[in-house]
């Protein structure tokens, strides 16, 4: 009778405990603990980062931070924090978030288009992803690098092509860069290295000129024309007399810091530089900005005509009048000016 009462003692305390341990995992592992409305919150977790970082981080978006964190203990992921952008469902219990965040690294959308320098484009890709625009900078010019891939620090903004990727937020700035060039080499298939080739230009040169075609005009059903002037010129060594150049040249210039040149005079014509194609014949050693691609294929694909010259058309602005001879290219611009002058544009 009394060993019947001590079996019978044990096995009421064994269901207490076990009700207890259920109790600690339901609360523990499976039990709801978002603090958040959304559907959704996401954490950055910063590659050298400890758990007592991703806790901060959580703290604010859990009803119950010392539950997880007696879990993530359990569970061995104190120890083996990794680094990436993750998303945590409203209503997932502890278990699903340790899931989550250990597995579930999510890429990034990284856009960008038209920057004007690497300068510019590091300080936007370091918005959207974990490196900074300094370890961006220094990944992008390095020498090495751009020797070893037919670039100098002229050409090297024409790497990146202006698009939407698909990164990991913890995307090293190498390996930003490596996976651009790797863009770059895709997109250079078989038939545009040939129509360059065909049209005698490199990868590089064809994309220095699309940067101008571009400044000229962002119609892209005009940059087959304008595209086409420009390798007219070149064909018969003549300048190629591009205002975005001379205008890029100035900009290098601390007088023209900080300025908007709106109207390309004679003294802009004057400045020494080897982005003056007033003064220096053929193409600029590199880009003045970052091209759309649509300029770039105008250029592969340039409309084959007789113009030589064009300028902004004053009726239709943002598209231009294109001229086969000097007389029919002054009056047109004869009647630019006069906009221009009629705007109180003089500089």
């Amino acid at each position: 009778m009394y060993i019947k009462k001590i079996l019978w003692t044990l096995a009421i305390l064994g269901l207490f405990v076990s009700a207890i341990f259920a109790y600690f995992v339901y609360n523990a592992m499976l039990r709801p603990n978002t603090a958040f409305n959304n559907d959704k919150a996401y954490i950055y977790i910063p590659t050298g980062a400890n758990f007592d970082d991703v806790a901060n981080q959580l703290e604010p978006l859990l009803n119950d931070l010392g539950s997880f964190h007696t879990l993530a203990k359990q569970k061995k992921y104190i120890d083996n924090v990794r680094p990436g952008k993750y998303a945590i469902k409203k209503g997932m219990s502890n278990n699903d978030i340790i899931n989550s965040i250990r597995i579930n690294n999510l890429p990034v959308k990284v856009s960008f288009n038209n920057q004007v320098s690497l300068e510019k484009l590091a300080g936007r890709i370091a918005n959207q992803i974990e490196a900074d625009s300094l370890s961006l900078i220094e990944a992008m010019k390095d020498a090495d690098f751009l020797n070893k891939n037919n670039f100098n620090e002229a050409t090297a903004l024409g790497m990146y092509l202006p698009n939407s990727y698909e990164f990991f937020w913890n995307t090293s700035a190498n390996g930003f860069r490596d996976r651009m060039l790797k863009e770059f080499n895709r997109f250079w298939n078989e038939d545009r290295t040939n129509k360059a080739h065909e049209i005698g230009l490199s990868p590089n040169q064809v994309i220095t000129l699309a940067s101008i075609v571009y400044e000229e005009s962002k119609q892209a059903n005009e940059q087959l024309r304008i595209a086409g002037v420009y390798m007219n010129r070149l064909k018969i060594g003549m300048p190629l007399q591009a205002d975005p150049t001379i205008k890029f040249a100035a900009y290098q210039l601390p007088k023209y810091k900080n300025t908007i040149i709106k109207r390309v005079l004679n003294v802009h014509k004057e400045i020494e530089s080897p982005y003056n194609t007033y003064k220096r014949l053929g193409l600029p050693p590199g880009l003045i900005t970052m091209p759309d691609i649509s300029a770039i294929d105008a250029v592969l694909n340039f409309e084959k005509h007789k113009f030589l010259y064009f300028v902004a058309d004053a009726e239709r602005l943002g598209y231009h009048k294109f001229a086969r001879t000097l007389s029919e290219h002054n009056k047109n611009a004869r009647e630019y000016h006069r906009y221009l002058s009629s705007q109180g544009i003089i500089r």
